[in-house]
């Protein structure tokens, strides 16, 4: 359609009679898409999509099942049960910008009862098979895109039935330029031979940055056949790196005069020296930015004398300069490869390994190893005789090089397809081969018990440790805690008795949120009281959650007489977005307040639904403020009736 007729059109829409303003907005919604190029597909609702539009998920700890021996400062791993748009709504309050390195293993698609949407199976016969599924994984890509941090990666297993379309997919939503690639990944050598033409090898990772800029991949260990091309010495591997000499266009010495200077090669040894730092000084001359070529002539026969050779950094005849200043060099003499034929000399840096003490390499296009075979991961099952439980888990090495790629030592990793627990199992596998300290998120339905009995009870056994069926004793990874949780649910009306009540089931959700969970019985002396206030503290930062705002002049009064280092993180009820500033004003430079529930409310409206429009009840009308609308909570409500609505 011209843009003429469009314009045309959206003026008869706007002056038609018979249209409520709903109906009128979604058919200028429609005639104003002008999309030219991407996925268009038939989008389907879902069930959970529908509760949504009335309710609001919270997370809610199942404390009998915490596992928190290792203490406060060992990691703390999650795991939450239920559907995991609703988890993934909760973690965009909790941990938006926060997750650095993704990885979901989602339906196929294959139209072999692998792909479950509102509890029905989607069979290969179903016409809207792959927009359910595209409507499924589109929303909650959509939300994983705001929890990636600014150097965020994303890793995606997929087979050919839905490769394509998620390829366009992931391109609208993280955009085309943030695509690293779509990498074939090996789990059968040998080939599916029941696979029409083609014997069947592989699969997929996609792989997708928040910010291609801000993003640093890692590399993988060097395979042993490898390990000949590296050397030895008293620090470690090594191998040749980048020459020493500058190259590009800053090379030439008048481009970086203070990288221009004689490098000294014993004669009797080849080890690298210097002259010194008077001689050095005497090379250049800031002032008139010349070059004392005749000094530097008397410095080479001086040390010839005595037993060096003088390798200058001249390229092509041209005088350029070190990629090292003479500082760097000095502290680095060790750092240096000396490469000679003849008495003609080259200097190149020594390339350490970037994992560790372990001799690495970029990652091929095509991920393979033996260990990613996909029975290795049902093998990996059974020898936590969980066997038959889970169809199809992934391999625990192929995770693990994974988050070796996405470079996360000290960060957090979400897979919302948990499964089997396999990630989480990787996670506390790579920490403890490195001495990383990364945090797992795991998400997954109850479907089957899968949750509770294989997820949970996977990782329980990898933590406590276990016993293989044939005897064999495995020592559990114990400097790891495991949180279970559960979602639940909060009306969405802002009515003073939903409100209150989503403040009281947040609490888990802000420890989470926060990473601190070591409750106080008191506070600066006083008892807390759990319908009142709470207080957690771990030594090292501290959170206050105050739910009757009533009692913040007293709770301040407490906080006065308080010795703080840093400020107290305080979350505390108020019917507004402002978080009684002016009655924290005496303790203004003791804390950092946060009004509750407007936080995450303002969260939840950029993430959820649009709420059907409901019919106005009269009664409620001072009370109640439907999610979704522009409007703010200022002077909705009338503070002598705060202790007269219903609290939980």
């Amino acid at each position: 359609m011209k843009a003429t007729e469009r314009h045309k059109l959206i003026d008869r829409i706007n002056t038609l009679e018979g249209l409520t303003d709903d109906e009128r907005s979604a058919l200028l919604g429609l005639l104003r898409e002008s999309k030219t190029y991407g996925l268009v597909w038939e989008d389907k609702p879902e069930d959970v999509e529908e509760r949504l539009r009335n309710e609001l998920p919270v997370l809610i700890e199942d404390k009998e099942r915490a596992l928190t021996d290792a203490g406060p400062d060992a990691p703390n791993h999650i795991l939450i049960e239920g559907d995991n748009l609703e988890a993934l709504t909760t973690l965009a309050y909790t941990h938006a910008g926060k997750i650095d390195v993704i990885y979901i293993d989602p339906p196929y698609n294959t139209g072999n009862k692998d792909f479950v949407y509102n509890d029905s199976y989607v069979d290969g016969e179903d016409s809207y098979r792959h927009s359910k599924w595209l409507s499924f994984m589109s929303r909650r890509l959509q939300i994983a895109k705001k929890l990636l941090s600014e150097r965020g990666v994303i890793f995606i297993s997929i087979d050919d039935n839905e490769q394509a379309n998620l390829k366009i997919l992931c391109d609208e939503i993280f955009g085309f330029n943030n695509c690293v690639g779509t990498i074939p990944t090996v789990m059968n050598l040998k080939g599916n031979q029941a696979e029409y033409g083609f014997a069947g090898t592989h699969e997929y990772t996609m792989v997708y940055t928040r910010n291609k800029t801000s993003c640093i991949l890692g590399n993988l260990i060097a395979p042993d056949e490898e390990l000949d091309s590296w050397q030895e010495d008293e620090i470690g591997y090594f191998k040749k790196g980048a020459t020493l000499k500058r190259t590009g266009t800053d090379a030439p010495r008048t481009s970086r005069p203070y990288g221009y200077f004689p490098i000294l090669i014993r004669d009797t040894d080849l080890s690298v020296s210097l002259i010194s730092e008077d001689e050095y000084k005497h090379i250049y001359d800031p002032s008139n930015k010349s070059f004392d070529d005749d000094y530097i002539d008397y410095l080479c026969v001086k040390y010839k004398k005595s037993g060096y050779y003088i390798v200058l950094p001249i390229v092509n005849g041209q005088k350029c300069s070190w990629r090292w200043g003479f500082n760097t060099v000095r502290t680095n003499l060790n750092e240096i490869i000396v490469s000679s034929v003849g008495n003609e000399f080259s200097l190149y840096k020594k390339q350490r390994p970037e994992l560790g003490d372990v001799p690495s390499k970029k990652p091929k296009s095509i991920l393979y190893k033996a260990q990613y075979s996909s029975g290795n991961g049902t093998s990996q099952l059974k020898e936590l005789s969980l066997a038959g439980l889970f169809n199809n888990p992934k391999p625990i090495d192929l995770i693990i090089d994974l988050l070796r790629i996405g470079n996360c030592k000290y960060s957090n990793i979400l897979d919302f397809f948990a499964g089997s627990g396999t990630t989480l199992h990787a996670v506390m596998q790579l920490n403890a081969e490195d001495g990383g300290k990364r945090q797992c998120i795991l998400c997954t339905n109850n479907e089957n018990g899968i949750c509770e009995n294989v997820t949970y009870e996977r990782n329980k056994r990898v933590i406590h440790g276990y016993t293989k069926p044939n005897g064999e004793y495995v020592e559990g990874l114990h400097d790891n805690n495991l949180r279970y949780y559960r979602t639940d649910f909060v009306g969405r009306e802002r009515s003073m008795r939903n409100m209150h009540r989503l403040v009281n089931l947040s609490t888990d959700m802000l420890c989470i949120k926060e990473n601190l969970y070591t409750e106080q019985p008191e506070m600066g002396g006083v008892k807390t009281h759990p319908q009142i206030f709470r207080f957690f503290d771990d030594g090292k930062k501290q959170m206050l959650i105050i739910y009757r705002e009533e009692y913040i002049e007293e709770i301040v009064g407490i906080i006065e007489k308080m010795n703080v280092e840093n400020p107290i993180k305080v979350y505390v009820f108020s019917p507004s977005d402002d978080p009684a500033s002016d009655l924290f004003e005496p303790v203004a430079d003791k804390v950092a307040p946060t009004a509750l529930p407007a936080a995450i409310y303002n969260t939840y409206k950029r993430i959820l639904p649009k709420r059907k429009s409901q019919p106005l009840d009269i009664e409620s009308e001072k009370d109640t403020l439907a999610l979704g609308e522009d409007s703010g909570f200022g002077g909705l409500f009338d503070s002598t009736q705060n202790d007269k609505e219903g609290r939980i």
